[in-house]
């Protein structure tokens, strides 16, 4: 009887042991959303990017002892798909926060559907201001320098230009929109001389830039903001030099110094486009060296800013989760508010009063060297430096 009872309590301490170590060793599902099918160019360098910054957390023993693992679901490019996805995550996958986002109209909507499920989302790549401050909420984060970020860094440089009529070409949705609005407002501040003399709005993706490029041209412009992307931003290059569109003509343009959209161009790159992008071979800082290096041997493949922003979104995540101690939303959103996390680009942070990160972006001019597009005499312009006082937040952001 002794006997049989010391082997029984032998039994169910092995058991209470069992079960504790499986507890600890838990897995945090976090769910990402993005624009697999719809812009693989960027989606697809983005998802190696998460992934190998996974991988490198869970060898290095995880997070708090818990393995990581990624929900992944593809958007289309549609907010409507990105909200059915974010509902199947969080009630049938089990998934602790959101991330990802690419289109900015998509970022909103899984933004919108945090604020009422009251679930953290991180937004990676999506660019409208209104994210963080007019629709912004206490859910949504955002990572990638916004496009008043952005157009600040371009608008200091454009300002320099002896240009004083301006047209802008922007995608006709919430991102160029955004980008557009914020551009001109800032030119405007630095330059009260400055005109707008012309627009096209083209629906995302479907450009006719042949006639796009008519109409600019015959507004007569001293220079030109352009915020179209991918093979929307390919056709506009290749039928505005047939048409002789930049000819002699400055332009600032959004995002086209990124390895993703330079690959596209090739040889037809245009020469001293002053852009925002992502020089990843000529930037040599240990963070990026050391990025470059890890992901070349995992991929035998380059980073695009796509790689950048899915292996920070996770650092940032990795960041958060170590500082809360916990998966419990309210927890995890006031861990994020001032969190600092390492990144290729270096150390950064995310500001409490609009939850936006403090990553910067790299400016310089677009070159066609050895037959391919890229982008030369660029400086790193830190986030920071280019973000509004916390009193003029207080005016653009909802409060409470």
């Amino acid at each position: 009887m002794i006997k049989t009872l010391l082997l029984s309590a032998t039994i169910l301490t092995t058991l209470v042991q069992l079960y504790a170590s499986q507890a600890q060793a838990a897995d945090i599902k976090i769910g990402d959303i993005n624009s697999y099918s719809a812009l693989p160019a960027f989606a697809e360098p983005y998802r190696k990017g998460w992934q190998m910054a996974v991988d490198e957390i869970n060898v290095a023993g995880g997070i708090n002892g818990d393995k990581l693992v990624i929900i992944s679901k593809d958007d289309a490019g549609k907010p409507s798909t990105a909200v059915t996805a974010a509902n199947e995550l969080i009630a049938q996958d089990g998934v602790v926060m959101l991330i990802g986002g690419y289109f900015s109209n998509v970022g909103l909507a899984i933004s919108d559907y945090a604020r009422q499920k009251k679930v953290m989302y991180l937004a990676g790549e999506p660019l409208t201001d209104a994210i963080t401050w007019s629709k912004g909420n206490a859910y949504t984060f955002r990572l990638r320098p916004s496009n008043y970020m952005q157009a600040s860094m371009l608008a200091e440089q454009a300002a320099k230009l002896p240009a004083k009529r301006w047209a802008t070409i922007a995608p006709n949705y919430e991102y160029g929109q955004s980008a557009v609005a914020i551009f001109q407002e800032l030119l405007k501040k630095k330059r009260p001389d400055v005109t707008f003399v012309a627009e096209q709005w083209p629906p995302q993706g479907k450009i006719d830039a042949g006639s796009v490029a008519e109409a600019i041209n015959a507004a007569h412009p001293d220079a030109i903001l352009n915020v179209e992307f991918a093979a929307d931003l390919v056709k506009l290059v290749r039928e505005g030099s047939a048409r002789n569109l930049f000819q002699n003509r400055p332009v600032v343009s959004f995002l086209t110094g990124d390895p993703e959209y330079l690959d596209a161009l090739k040889s037809d790159t245009p020469s001293g486009w002053i852009v925002t992008g992502y020089p990843w071979a000529d930037v040599h800082t240990p963070a990026n060296d050391a990025f470059v290096k890890a992901y070349e041997a995992k991929y035998s493949d380059y980073p695009r800013i796509g790689s950048v922003i899915g292996y920070s979104e996770i650092e940032a995540i990795a960041a958060i989760m170590k500082r809360a101690k916990s998966t419990d939303t309210d927890n995890l959103v006031k861990a994020a508010e001032g969190a600092s996390f390492d990144t290729p680009f270096g150390t950064v942070m995310f500001r409490k009063i609009d939850h936006q990160s403090t990553m910067g972006a790299f400016v310089g001019k677009t070159a066609v060297v050895d037959g391919k597009g890229k982008m030369v005499d660029f400086q790193y312009e830190p986030g920071d430096k280019f973000l509004p006082s916390d009193s003029e937040v207080k005016t653009l952001r909802p409060q409470g």
